[in-house]
């Protein structure tokens, strides 16, 4: 338990305003009205003081009483219990088993003489039932043995209303509404004296102690329990808050919101009603009334009287605070919620979230600090501001006042620990990452990413590339600053280029490259650059860079110009002949330039075609003429340069043969002869110098792609004609005749190869090549049989369908109106449409010649 100072004991009438040097006179009551103090003694005098409360700014309230009159009630007894009814302007006075009703002013009895008889004790209805305004309700335990009344009590008159008996001698009550919650001989009981009904609280051994009953609010009671407990109860029977532990002794008790106040012989206790735990602890010896007046609690002895005053819930919450004790003051000022106006409390209660983060914070609870940070809505500069240098030159923001810590920099925090300072980094990091993008950062993100670039900078973190490729708002002039003093010059170029200073990006990034600055954030900067060029909009820059690309890797820096988009925007940026003209120097990205442009792009330009096709060429010439063996190298370009001169027909033919010739290069030269349709010649190149009869073959299939049948069949019959006329000791020729047409049967005129063959070939060498040709035959026989019948079959419907128009006859007057125009036949000629509609023969030839004109039918 740790105490907090909530009340102030001061005293309100000392011992000689009250009784002067009379040592018998002791004090039995108190009541408290607004100013007015009255105060019953063991001699049957009532005393009126009026309290006058004089703030101190630097302490407590203080209280002067000044006596105003007394007067004896005129009997022998003590007074016991004194209770105000303002409504009425009477002071309820009990004494000797009668209540007296008197003036509050003059303390003169009514002159009716009106009191109420045979009363132990009583309590009032603060929560009354009848409606009228101009009475009040009062609860009385009888003299009479295990009896309750219940009173309507007048200016000058009383009413008895009801009167309850109950199941043991009652001690002591309290009323709410139609509820008395009664202290019996051994328990505590609520009764609804309504209903009847009565419902048992728990046992209470009244031998022990005196009971205390005492109405704490609407519906709701504080009860003395067994084992030093206060419980609180409901008129529902229930408890909705945990018991506060107080002495085992307890002789009164109040409540003062959020507290639970209580006496015995020597102390004074004070319990949170919200957390259940002691507070405070004044000593207060010879006490034996406690009492709380609308908010005021008073205290008295015999001799004296005193009040507890207590300290503002704002100066106890910060108090607590002061004291590390965070949770006590949330709990604290949470409770105080019911008794400060909702926009006060909100500010106040924002502002102790807000300063409770922070002692969380510099105790390391890092979790506990950024929740209460959240909720108190903290403005988040302010623990940016903590951390030296991370807030922008050009920040107006300064420290909330009064302020929320006691710390002037993360060092003084730390005391120096690199440790916690590490930890408290990582930590603003995390926090500033979660609410940069978040309401909490309205208004200033500009400091908030400038601040986390920083950290990130500073603890070479991984997301520093994130942050600056996304969207941000760090300033320029502090984050270029910052990262160039942590040499972080590749991030540099990203926040260049986030600000629109491509130029600048670009150019730093060369320089690490070039090895004229250190940075190895990236390994592939080079490969990094030539993307970022390929998707650059400034074309000016491209070109400014365009020559560094090409001299680092030629095959590479080309992707400058080759994996450009195709949006709109740049199709015509890039002139393919500047280009071209920019590669001279670069012969491999000169090659990888036009591939692109003729294979990938599809560009049907004649000098594309024929200036890659020779390009081509002078590498395969000079591999050949090469002696250092790279064979490999040569076919692959050589296959390059065979497949251009197949697919493509753009290229200039004439000239690529001129360039052949004398080349050595047979294949080449056939390509160009067939592309010339010297088919004739380009085959007996194939059979007669390459010897290569596959490659004849695929000329045959190649050349004649997308071409007619016949032609494909006269490339076919050339090749075996060559094949055949080649003498009868070329063996060779004639066993590749023979695969050819066994290979090919269905590609020949199967007579017209008859009569070309040898009479020495045997049916059975030709016996694929025959069964083929008869299959095929018969195949198209076949089918030329199928469509025949097919067009007899549409021919007898077209017919049987004519017949039936022809045998309808068709009436036609001047009535009748063209289904096109809707005007009147003038003469017998017309059209008829096969649903019976008739039009004018010139409005049926407009519709034939205009299709989008209605029609009333397809066909005539």
């Amino acid at each position: 338990m740790m105490n907090i100072k909530a009340f102030t004991l001061v005293s309100a009438v000392e011992r000689e305003l009250l009784m002067g040097d009379k040592e018998r006179i002791n004090i039995e009551c108190v009541e408290c009205c607004g100013r007015d103090l009255y105060v019953g003694t063991n001699d049957c005098f009532v005393y009126h003081f009026l309290l006058e409360e004089r703030p101190v700014p630097a302490g407590p309230a203080t209280f002067t009483a000044t006596k105003q009159l007394h007067r004896h009630l005129g009997f022998k007894k003590p007074v016991n219990e004194l209770r105000a009814a303002s409504a009425l302007n009477r002071l309820l006075v009990l004494c000797d088993n009668s209540i007296s009703l008197v003036n509050m002013l003059n303390l003169e009895p009514v002159p009716s003489g009106a009191r109420i008889k045979g009363a132990a004790t009583f309590a009032l209805n603060e929560n009354p039932v009848s409606g009228d305004p101009f009475c009040v309700e009062v609860c009385i335990i009888s003299v009479k043995r295990r009896t309750i009344q219940m009173f309507l009590v007048y200016e000058d008159r009383v009413q008895i209303v009801k009167e309850v008996s109950t199941s043991e001698q009652p001690l002591a009550v309290a009323v709410d509404g139609h509820f008395l919650c009664l202290a019996l001989t051994t328990q505590y009981i609520i009764h609804n004296y309504s209903t009847g009904f009565s419902q048992d609280l728990f046992p209470y051994c009244s031998e022990e102690r005196p009971p205390i009953v005492k109405r704490i609010g609407r519906q709701e009671f504080l009860l003395a329990g067994p084992g030093g407990l206060g419980m609180f109860a409901t008129v529902a029977g229930i408890s909705q808050r945990a018991p506060v532990h107080w002495s085992e002794n307890v002789i009164g008790a109040a409540v003062s919101f959020p507290y639970v106040i209580a006496l015995d012989d020597e102390f004074i206790t004070v319990h949170s009603m919200l957390d259940q735990q002691q507070k405070q602890t004044l000593p207060f010896k010879e006490g034996h009334i406690l009492q709380d007046f609308e908010g005021r609690v008073i205290v008295a002895t015999s001799k004296g009287v005193y009040i507890l005053v207590p300290l503002p819930l704002e100066k106890q919450i910060q108090d607590l605070l002061a004291s590390r004790r965070v949770e006590e003051a949330l709990v604290l000022a949470k409770g105080a919620r019911r008794n400060i106006p909702k926009d006060k409390f909100q500010v106040m209660y924002r502002r102790i979230l807000q300063q409770a983060g922070f002692i969380q914070f510099a105790q390391l609870q890092f979790l506990e600090a950024k929740e209460l940070f959240r909720s108190g809505q903290l403005d988040v500069r302010e623990l940016i501001s903590l951390y030296p240098f991370l807030l922008p030159t050009s920040s107006s923001f300064t420290r909330s006042h009064p302020p929320l810590h006691e710390y002037a920099d993360l060092n003084q925090l730390t005391q120096g620990d690199q440790e916690k300072m590490a930890k408290c980094k990582r930590f603003l990091m995390s926090y500033l990452n979660e609410v940069r993008s978040t309401e909490v950062a309205n208004g200033y993100k500009e400091d908030i990413d400038t601040a986390l670039l920083k950290l990130y900078a500073e603890a070479d973190h991984d997301s520093l590339l994130d942050l600056l490729v996304t969207e941000n708002f760090c300033l320029l002039t502090d984050s270029a600053a910052w990262l160039e003093k942590h040499k972080k010059y590749f991030a540099l170029g990203l926040l260049y280029h986030y600000n629109n200073q491509d130029a600048a990006a670009v150019q730093l990034w060369v320089n690490i490259v070039n090895g004229d600055v250190q940075d190895s954030t990236r390994s592939d900067l080079y490969e990094y650059i030539v993307d970022f060029l390929t998707y650059c909009l400034d074309e000016e820059l491209v070109w400014a860079y365009a020559d560094w690309v090409l001299q680092k890797s030629e095959e590479v820096g080309v992707q400058v110009f080759t994996k450009r988009p195709l949006d709109e925007q740049q199709k015509n940026s890039f002139n393919p002949d500047d280009i071209i003209n920019c590669l001279k120097k670069y012969p491999k990205a000169l090659v990888k330039y036009l591939e692109h442009l003729v294979i990938d792009k599809r560009l049907q330009k004649e000098e594309y075609h024929t200036h890659l096709a020779v390009l081509y060429l002078e590498e395969v010439l000079q591999q050949r003429a090469s002696t250092s063996g790279k064979g490999a190298e040569a076919s692959e370009t050589q296959a390059k340069l065979r497949r251009l001169l197949q697919k493509s027909d753009l290229y200039r033919v004439h000239f690529l043969l001129e360039r052949l010739r004398g080349a050595g290069l047979p294949m080449e030269s056939a390509i160009l002869h067939g592309k010339l349709g010297e088919h004739e010649k380009a085959l007996h190149i194939l059979v007669h110098e390459l010897r290569d009869f596959a490659a004849a073959e695929d000329y045959c299939l190649w050349c004649s792609e997308g071409r007619d049948p016949p032609h494909r069949q006269h490339l076919f019959h050339t090749l075996l004609a060559i094949y055949l006329h080649a003498g009868p000791a070329a063996h060779e020729l004639a066993v590749a005749a023979v695969d050819l047409l066994n290979h090919h049967a269905t590609e020949f005129d199967a007579a017209q190869v008859l009569q070309m063959l040898p009479d020495t070939w045997s049916v059975q060498l030709l016996c694929p090549f025959l069964m083929g040709a008869m299959r095929d035959s018969v195949h198209a026989k076949r089918t030329m049989q199928v469509a025949l019948g097919l067009a007899r079959s549409e021919n007898l419907i077209y017919t049987y369908d004519k017949m039936k128009l022809k045998g309808s006859s068709i009436r036609l007057s001047d009535k009748k109106l063209c289904q096109i125009c809707q005007n009147p036949f003038c003469e017998p000629v017309f059209v008829r449409y096969p649903n019976g509609g008739l039009v004018h023969t010139h409005c049926a030839a407009s519709r034939h010649t205009n299709p989008s004109s209605s029609s009333p039918g397809t066909r005539t």
